[in-house]
């Protein structure tokens, strides 16, 4: 798949857990783990636009597009 998600690396950077984030952002660990390992097939703006406000960060840093 060409849209590489990069969560894992911006949690990483801010030292936030799965389960801290899945709890702020308000969904289960077990969505955010499919997220984060690129198994989602979309992904909703709202769910984004909260994970880029628990990490402080814009889209651009979590997804990217590869060829």
């Amino acid at each position: 798949m060409p849209i590489i998600v990069n969560l894992d690396v911006v949690m990483a950077k801010r030292k936030m857990s799965s389960g801290e984030l899945a709890e702020k952002i308000n969904i289960s660990q077990a969505n955010l783990s499919i997220l984060k390992t690129s198994k989602a097939k979309a992904i909703r703006f709202s769910t984004l636009e909260a994970i880029c406000k628990a990490l402080e960060c814009q889209p651009g840093d979590i997804l990217e597009f590869r060829e």
